[in-house]
């Protein structure tokens, strides 16, 4: 599969670029980038890569398969559109849409087109994340009952401001998926925000979610950038044991200290020891080895789902049910009451 990579800024540059250059079976056939500092950055760290000013230009070329989105979300809808249009298959970074609605709306595109069309929830390939879902696959710790997933960073810088912005839209986008993801469909939410006033306007910079799940198990997420913590750790309570673990977020530490999973296929993505959870059952309390991170298996699995013609990684029917629960969140918080989903279904 032959992709090119739309935007190069730190979703590009860190959390794109370096799996599709791991995946089997995909090869980066280009770079949208247009400010001067960005193809300088291109050139250098990518030398000999194709550079396009434009996605029309990329498409124009026609040496995609696929085209990556990861452009700054305002920008997302048109750019999904115009590779779509253009018969080219694509992955939508997260948020994918700025609501359910006009996720919506994509989904209708794409299956009018007959384009496949996937989105970026990576996170989904956390070493932590693959690790409880191995574990709740096996039954390790019964009939889940709750989960509880916190994701703090330190990290002040990177917090998207404005309307268009807030944690709950990026980093809840992923935490969110996740839960879905291992706990079920949700039927409703309740939500609170921690607000604050930044030049480009108010915004939320954390967030406390409690989902409600069809199976009657629920999830209790949590997550800051302001608050000067650093913490991931994961907690499933079950009817037979609990699981508990702390992890370092290994691959986005591992890209930000310049190491590239190419490099190091069998190596990438492992925790130290000291980050491996706990399993608790009657029959005691064990340490669980990780299983290995992996970002690069989503763009292999993108390459199949085109090949075969199977549904991508992560669905965009999956990621509209990410939206719905941002959305309700939002009207939660706001409103200061549970929302049920089907307010947002029906909306």
């Amino acid at each position: 599969m032959r992709i090119g990579v739309v935007g190069y800024g730190t979703g590009g540059r860190h959390f794109h670029v370096p799996f599709i250059q791991a995946a089997r079976g995909v090869t980066l056939a280009g770079v949208v980038a247009r400010a001067p500092a960005t193809v300088a950055a291109v050139r250098a760290d990518l030398p000999g890569t194709a550079v396009f000013s434009s996605l029309t230009e990329m498409l124009a070329a026609g040496t995609c398969d696929a085209v990556t989105i990861t452009t700054p979300p305002q920008t997302r809808d048109a750019l999904v559109r115009e590779a779509l249009a253009a018969g080219v298959a694509v992955i939508a970074d997260k948020p994918f849409a700025p609501s359910a609605a006009a996720g919506r709306s994509l989904a209708a595109a794409a299956a009018e087109a007959g384009v496949l069309l996937g989105v970026y929830h990576n996170r989904r390939w956390d070493a932590d994340i693959r690790t409880l879902r191995r574990l709740m696959d096996a039954g390790a710790a019964g009939t889940p009952w709750r989960l509880h997933s916190r994701m703090d960073f330190d990290d002040p810088a990177t917090l998207e401001a404005g309307p268009t912005g807030g944690l709950l839209r990026d980093l809840g986008a992923h935490v969110v998926d996740q839960a879905l993801w291992l706990m079920g469909p949700a039927v409703s939410v309740d939500a609170q925000l921690d607000m604050v006033d930044l030049p480009e306007g108010r915004t939320d910079a954390g967030f406390t979610l409690t989902i409600l799940h069809a199976s009657g198990a629920h999830s209790h997420i949590a997550a800051s950038k302001l608050n000067r913590l650093h913490c991931r750790e994961l907690r499933l309570y079950g009817a037979a044991g609990s699981y508990v673990a702390q992890s370092s977020d290994v691959q986005a530490q591992a890209i930000f200290a310049g190491a590239r999973p190419a490099d190091d296929p069998a190596g990438w993505g492992r925790e130290p020891e000291t980050c491996w959870g706990t399993l608790s059952t009657a029959d005691g309390r064990i340490r669980v080895p990780s299983e290995a991170g992996a970002y690069h298996a989503y763009y292999e699995g993108f390459a199949a789902a085109l090949r075969d013609g199977t549904p991508p990684p992560v669905t965009t029917d999956e990621a509209i049910a990410t939206l719905a629960v941002l959305d309700a969140a939002r009207i939660s918080a706001t409103e200061r009451r549970r929302v049920a989903l089907t307010e947002i279904e029906e909306a």
